[in-house]
């Protein structure tokens, strides 16, 4: 079992550390994180959420350990982490934020 959650925490350390390039729309002029598509409006790029699902993973895993207090303690955390997860992921996908 150990080996398998360093296995697991060793390639969520290796998620983040892979740059995606950003590209321009072939239908309007791309600014960094806002373009203007061809109707005129003013669009922004939205987060993946990725951030908040690996913050929150770790963050549900503790409080999983925390709270299963019998036997090995493994259940909780597991589902801690995935719980955690989950609302990390949504947390940062609907963060309002304003476009400047």
């Amino acid at each position: 079992m150990r080996k398998l959650v360093l296995a697991v925490s060793a390639l969520t350390l290796t998620v983040p550390a892979m740059p995606t390039a950003a590209v321009a729309q072939s239908y309007g002029t791309y600014q960094g994180k806002t373009w203007r598509g061809s109707d005129g409006r003013i669009y922004c790029k939205k987060s993946n959420g990725t951030v908040g699902l690996i913050v929150g993973a770790g963050a549900g895993a503790l409080a999983g350990r925390a709270i299963d207090t019998r036997g090995s303690r493994a259940t909780g955390t597991i589902l801690g982490a995935a719980v955690g997860a989950l609302v990390g992921r949504h947390v940062q996908r609907n963060v309002v934020s304003k476009c400047r």
